[in-house]
């Protein structure tokens, strides 16, 4: 981390103020062919924001945005924070009785949201003695007026709050494949960081943003802290390949983030090779890791512009960073493909300390497995509620990831697995990632899931679930012996068990806790 940082122990809303002043008559997001600009956007937000004040909202109450991406939510988002509020970010990909117990868990004293989620809305409302605004943010529903009509009345500004460096700007819930969800608590410093380190990777340009990701997760996040560079963000309600494709195109897209998964589904268009994408600067991807080979694919259809990362809702985007030149040996595009680089997920960003620690947070040498740990301005203030869970992960002065890594001579990390994800077979412990990553550098795997089942002999083994490609006929002993003759006996699968569809998570996560449950079902003791 460099130490000439500045200081980052003050307020975010001045920062969004100052992007729609600096930009106000250019544009800042088009959403279904409707264009804002940072003044409209700027102007409708300071109306929201007055209006819930008008209504009782006052600093430090909790908003929620309850919508599939758009740009008036996005604004919505803008209004809640402008009025002092922390803003509860809702993933419509949840059952609506999980969001249901969401709103309930944080008390929610406002909530925007579409008409397609009415009905958990008004269950939520009918649990709550407190009182509630409720804002239709496409039409008047079950009693919620629709935005336009709740804020015609609305002052052109709302009263000037401050709130502190530590206050809370949102809570997201961490989206793990273990345990309940956790509100994580970021701040206004969280945010002034990542700001600074966003501001830096753009080095002055004015990029074009397409937000396909949900908004409530990464995608909100990046958008926020892009304003300052005065980016033009192009949102699309959900993720599209074919849309992807044509606004790239058809928008000169700059700059965007998917998971893997939403990489290779671009990758599997019939027409991706057909497309114009001299405009692309930075393709981000992240959030799982990423098949070697689908990368290197990624790298010869896209350009010299694949940007690597390592980041968690406890600590955002900017843990790791793997530069789109670093994909390549010597750091020169005009090279090969750097032959181990695309397994790392970069080095220290401007605001990040690393470092591989034991099970005591002591510090380890390069080369050594261990706990991957962060220090940082953009770390999270903690677990909203729970400070045993937090006292966890903060210790001696780290902020522990919870993932398993090391670090070679020249500070780049390596992500092996999850620690919880570790199996232990014969006395051995083997990384599922590993295994993982072996398995889809397999001609014929799609995707693979590796965890460790129950075994009389072993106490756990190695099983793999994977999808195959269309068309492709490899059997169970197969993909044994390829992974056999390539990782070893230990760690590779002793079963394999093929699947059309493999379960996921809310936030599109493959759901090994599921796969762990149905596998262990029965026994003494799970994993």
């Amino acid at each position: 981390m460099q130490t000439n940082l500045p200081d980052f122990n003050r307020s975010f809303l001045p920062i969004l103020s100052a992007a729609c002043e600096k930009y106000a008559d250019d544009e800042c997001l088009r959403f279904n062919g409707t264009a804002y600009s940072y003044a409209e956007v700027g102007g409708l937000s300071d109306r929201i924001a007055a209006q819930l004040q008008a209504e009782g909202f006052v600093p430090g109450m909790k908003g929620a945005v309850y919508s599939l991406n758009s740009a008036i939510s996005f604004i919505s988002t803008l209004g809640i924070l402008k009025a002092g509020g922390i803003w509860i970010p809702i993933n419509p990909r949840n059952s609506s009785g999980d969001n249901v117990k969401i709103l309930q868990q944080f008390g929610c004293e406002a909530i925007f949201f579409q008409q397609a989620f009415v009905d958990p809305v008004t269950e939520f409302a009918a649990s709550t003695s407190s009182p509630l605004t409720r804002v239709c943010l496409d039409s008047p529903a079950a009693g919620s007026p629709f935005l336009e009509a709740w804020m015609s009345g609305a002052a052109a500004q709302p009263r000037p709050v401050s709130p502190a460096p530590t206050d809370l700007m949102t809570i997201p819930l961490t989206g793990g494949t273990t345990g309940l969800p956790k509100g994580v608590m970021l701040s206004h410093r969280n945010f002034c960081a990542l700001e600074y380190a966003t501001r830096l990777m753009y080095d002055g340009r004015r990029p074009v943003v397409l937000c396909a990701a949900p908004m409530t997760h990464v995608g909100g996040r990046i958008a926020l802290c892009g304003m300052s560079s005065g980016a033009r963000y192009v949102i699309m309600e959900q993720v599209d390949p074919q849309q992807i494709l044509h606004t790239i195109e058809a928008e000169g897209i700059t700059d965007f983030f998917l998971p893997p998964t939403g990489i290779y589904a671009l990758l599997d268009q019939p027409n991706v090779g057909d497309i114009d994408y001299s405009s692309l600067h930075s393709v981000s991807y992240g959030s799982a890791p990423i098949s070697t080979g689908r990368l290197v694919e990624a790298i010869e259809t896209f350009g010299p512009v694949m940007r690597g990362g390592f980041g968690q809702t406890e600590c955002p985007m900017f843990i790791a960073r793997l530069h789109p030149r670093e994909h390549f040996t010597d750091n020169n595009p005009d090279n090969p493909i750097h032959p181990t680089r695309l397994k790392s997920v970069g080095r220290e960003t401007p605001i990040s300390t690393l470092a591989i620690v034991d099970e005591n947070a002591h510090p380890l040498p390069a080369g050594s497995k261990g706990e991957i740990a962060v220090q940082g301005p953009m770390v999270s203030e903690g677990y909203y509620n729970n400070p045993e869970e937090t006292a966890k992960i903060r210790v001696n002065g780290w902020h522990l990831t919870g993932d398993i890594g090391y670090m070679d001579d020249e500070g780049y990390l390596y992500v092996v697995d999850r620690k919880k994800d570790m199996i232990i077979t014969g006395g051995f412990n083997v990384y599922s990632t590993e295994v993982e990553q072996a398995l889809m550098r397999i001609h014929g795997v799609q995707l693979a899931v590796v965890i460790g089942v129950p075994d009389a002999k072993w106490g756990e083994a190695v099983a793999a679930y994977v999808q195959l490609e269309a068309g492709c006929s490899l059997s169970a002993a197969d993909i044994m012996q390829t992974a056999k003759d390539d990782i070893g006996g230990v760690k590779a699968p002793k079963q394999v068990h093929f699947v059309a569809e493999l379960p996921r998570t809310a936030v599109g996560k493959i759901d090994k806790k599921q796969l762990r449950a149905t596998a262990w079902e029965g026994q003494e003791r799970s994993i």
